[in-house]
């Protein structure tokens, strides 16, 4: 079983998101802790890219606050080693393509994986060309994540067969960003997936209040939180730690 798996274990699982660096890595450090501890399945640990063409306003500002503080693939590296030796959950890299390529793809993913990193999530990456990521992540015993949106419809059978780890659910059209109402059909998209494959399925994009988490936990294996925490943290900067920890505990509680 892939350790990713093993976070949909105990029930719905929690998924949160941050940028690392933002406002720095030392903080970040402390965030992923109080996560971990505030009862976090897994984390999904952003490294910053220059042109993030899938968020929305709060986690592009994000970025830029990460990249203009001096954070480096090679210093979040060193952050993730030091979390390692106590965050046990599972942890997922999303990052941009060109992000790997440019640090050489099979030494960014190998890198990865010996610091303990599980998956590797690249929304830029469609379905076809996942060949230039994938066996390479197999090859370093880490799951290249799948996405499925709501324009896959032909195609949600053909990516939820060749699935690994989790299968990242878009809820809705667009870019990151928190929103009022989720009216896509995410029942019917499940369902074509459980009629595939036995991998869990989160939902992500949108969800930002313990009401939309429940609902979407209740037709998912999980629920993934981004922008209204990357939010708290904009508001929060150092201070973070503590009202992240509140909200995911809130989040966590909701869907349990």
């Amino acid at each position: 079983m892939s350790n990713i798996k093993r976070a949909f274990e105990n029930g719905k699982a929690f998924i949160p998101f941050v940028t690392c660096g933002d406002p720095d890595l030392q903080t970040t450090a402390e965030i992923v802790r109080a996560m971990a501890k505030s009862g976090a399945d897994m984390i999904e640990l952003g490294i910053p890219f220059s042109d993030p063409t899938a968020e929305g306003p709060v986690i592009q500002q994000a970025s830029l606050r990460a990249l203009t503080a001096g954070a480096t693939t090679d210093k979040i590296f060193e952050m993730i080693a030091d979390i390692r030796k106590d965050v046990k959950i599972p942890l997922a890299i999303m990052t941009y393509a060109n992000v790997v390529f440019s640090y050489g793809t099979r030494r960014f993913i190998s890198k990865a994986a010996n610091l303990g990193i599980d998956g590797l999530i690249l929304p830029d990456v469609p379905f076809e060309e996942k060949a230039d990521f994938e066996p390479v992540c197999k090859d370093c015993g880490m799951d290249f994540v799948s996405f499925i949106a709501p324009t896959s419809k032909d195609r949600i059978s053909a990516i939820a067969k060749e699935a690994k780890g989790f299968i990242y659910v878009v809820s809705s059209l667009g870019v990151t960003g928190m929103r009022s109402s989720i009216t896509t059909d995410i029942g019917g998209i499940v369902d074509i997936i459980r009629q595939n494959t036995d991998v869990p399925c989160a939902v992500g994009f949108g969800i930002s209040t313990p009401e939309q988490a429940k609902k979407m936990s209740a037709l998912s294996d999980g629920v993934i939180v981004g922008s209204a925490i990357v939010k708290i943290i904009g508001e929060n900067g150092k201070n973070s730690a503590a009202p992240v920890s509140e909200f995911v505990g809130k989040m966590k509680a909701a869907i349990s």
